[in-house]
């Protein structure tokens, strides 16, 4: 497929969908004769994976190392379950320090009706 499906499919821009390929993020790209970019169906779920991954709080370097141990076979089972639990860790760390926002945004919202309805505006 070319790069434009590719971005349609996946909802990443070219210029990332290259990024990443130049990165080795995404590596099984083949050229057509017309020396387009072919990208095969499976690169539509490697752009899912490491945009999930990405999502998740990996940086693109641990992406990649992850990437090339599973591409390898060479993945050390307590190794990549060490790396899980340190992202679980910050990821968790996320999430306390979201809701503690969330907690504030709802204080100010519920502030923000009551003097409203004082200055009869609902």
């Amino acid at each position: 497929m070319r790069i434009s499906e590719l971005e349609r499919r996946t909802g990443i821009t070219r210029d990332t969908l290259r990024y990443y390929e130049k990165q080795g993020l995404i590596r099984e790209v083949g050229r057509s004769g017309n020396n387009y970019r072919d990208y095969p169906e499976q690169a539509v779920a490697r752009v899912a994976m490491v945009r999930q991954l990405k999502n998740l709080g990996f940086s693109l370097n641990e992406i990649r190392e992850l990437l090339e141990a599973v591409r390898s076979d060479r993945i050390d089972c307590l190794q990549g379950a060490a790396v899980m639990a340190r992202k679980r860790t910050l990821v968790d760390a996320r999430i306390r320090e979201l809701k503690a926002v969330s907690k504030l945004l709802k204080q100010e919202q519920a502030r923000l009706e009551a003097s409203a309805r004082e200055h009869g505006l609902v």
